[in-house]
């Protein structure tokens, strides 16, 4: 299998951090890959239209994604159990890890609007909008002792990749200060060997 990635994505991040939890990540050659906004990349546009990171390529050729669909492959094919199988705990599983993938996306917007839009074109509303719904997820997460004290799954998983991806793009932003229960969370995660080896790069 090949998955191609950037050490600074969030959403590659989930799956390496998956991959190593679910004994994978030597089956995986992991393939680099540059896209932005703006920026032609046709031979990347062959693989997936949408031009997003990552996407698994199997032996045979097929290809899947997203982040959480891969996962969910890498889980069934490792008989893991970072996706419930069954029952009331799947559904707020994959609901929480739907919230954080949106938080996810929302703080990528925000690295755009910033770095990337034109200078003189920045939608500072915008910008903002999008900045209060990954912040105020995780104001949400917060108060979610289930969640921050359960087992390590695709929304723990998922919540890594987001406090990591502030801490990363962010770094002034002061989660740690409000949301001391997230910093723990984060602390202990850190020491699992999948969450500290796939941290992205000093900026």
């Amino acid at each position: 299998m090949k998955l191609t990635f950037s050490p600074a994505s969030p959403f590659a991040r989930k799956v390496r951090i998956a991959a190593i939890e679910l004994g994978l990540i030597d089956k995986i050659e992991f393939v680099p890959a540059s896209v932005a906004p703006g920026q032609a990349n046709d031979e990347y546009s062959k693989i997936t239209p949408l031009k997003k990171l990552p996407v698994l390529i199997l032996n045979n050729g097929d290809v899947i994604l997203d982040s959480y669909v891969i996962v969910e492959y890498l889980n069934e094919i490792g008989g893991g159990a970072l996706i419930p199988g069954y029952g009331p705990r799947r559904w707020k599983v994959k609901t929480d890890h739907s919230l954080i993938n949106g938080m996810l996306d929302s703080m990528l917007l925000c690295r755009y609007e910033k770095m990337v839009r034109p200078q003189g074109s920045l939608w500072q509303a915008w910008h903002d909008d999008h900045w209060n719904r990954a912040w105020s997820g995780m104001a949400r997460f917060e108060n979610q002792p289930e969640v921050l004290n359960g087992s390590f799954d695709i929304a723990q998983i998922g919540l890594v990749c987001v406090l990591g991806y502030a801490d990363f793009r962010f770094a002034d932003c002061g989660w740690r200060k409000a949301y001391p229960k997230l910093d723990a969370f984060y602390q202990k995660a850190l020491e699992r060997p999948s969450v500290k080896i796939s941290a992205p790069p000093p900026a």
